[in-house]
């Protein structure tokens, strides 16, 4: 059983789990006093602990000495426009299953969803809460980070290492070199608009095979690729 904590608060000894994580811990997986548990701060650090105590409000537990497990590289970045309903919901979850380290949400020109301002902290928040719990789910000591870029200019300032778009028009196929950072960027239900392809002139056009796939598939399938031939 898997429970996250805040951020530089995993140390040895006792920790009061509250909030969120304590109605986790108490109501959907029904753990009693005794339960062994894993505690991970998303971070990177992790540590054994049992459950020592439990009321109404609060899971105490006991922890031993953290360790800290070293991210894959490379560090993968997603470009991800928003996608219409559930699907991107299934987007953000599968990314993070197969790897993703940053997912940066873009408004494309042909995104059939727009997201008004006073909306898009909510949003953003609601994508985060999506992420952490497919991090819990898959395994992954790290939670991917969830960023909002109002514009495709701002979101690919300023960026380093191996820079991929996808593109059903190429005819190159996904390749790895020893870069430590990829960046990909994925277009939403209509295609990367020509002007936005303008734009990405920097990034290498790759493809995924013959047949066009679908908003919330193609980055996924990406970024599986490029773990496996990164075995990370």
């Amino acid at each position: 059983m898997r429970i996250f904590v805040a951020p530089r608060s995993l140390v040895a000894g006792e920790l009061a789990i509250t909030g969120d994580e304590h109605h986790y811990v108490g109501r959907a997986r029904r753990a009693a006093v005794g339960d062994a548990v894993e505690l991970v701060d998303g971070e990177g650090r992790r540590a054994d602990a049992r459950i020592i105590a439990m009321t109404d409000d609060v899971t105490t537990v006991r922890a031993e000495e953290p360790v800290l497990i070293e991210p894959a590289i490379p560090f993968v970045r997603v470009l991800l426009p928003l996608i219409k309903g559930d699907r991107m919901d299934y987007a953000l979850e599968k990314l993070v299953e197969v790897g993703t380290d940053e997912i940066v949400v873009w408004p494309a020109a042909r995104s059939v969803v727009k997201l008004d301002a006073d909306r898009r902290d909510t949003r953003i928040e609601k994508f985060q809460l999506a992420v952490q719990a497919a991090a819990r789910q898959s395994g992954r000591p790290q939670i991917p980070r969830v960023v909002w870029a109002d514009s495709l200019a701002l979101a690919i300032a300023n960026l380093d290492g191996r820079k991929l778009v996808l593109d059903p028009a190429s005819d190159a196929g996904i390749t790895v070199d020893d870069s430590l950072t990829v960046t990909l960027v994925s277009g939403p239900e209509g295609g990367i608009a020509p002007e936005e392809l303008a734009q990405l002139a920097e990034f290498e056009p790759v493809c995924l095979g013959p047949r066009v796939l679908r908003a919330e598939t193609a980055p996924v399938m990406a970024v599986a690729i490029v773990r496996a031939l990164t075995m990370s």
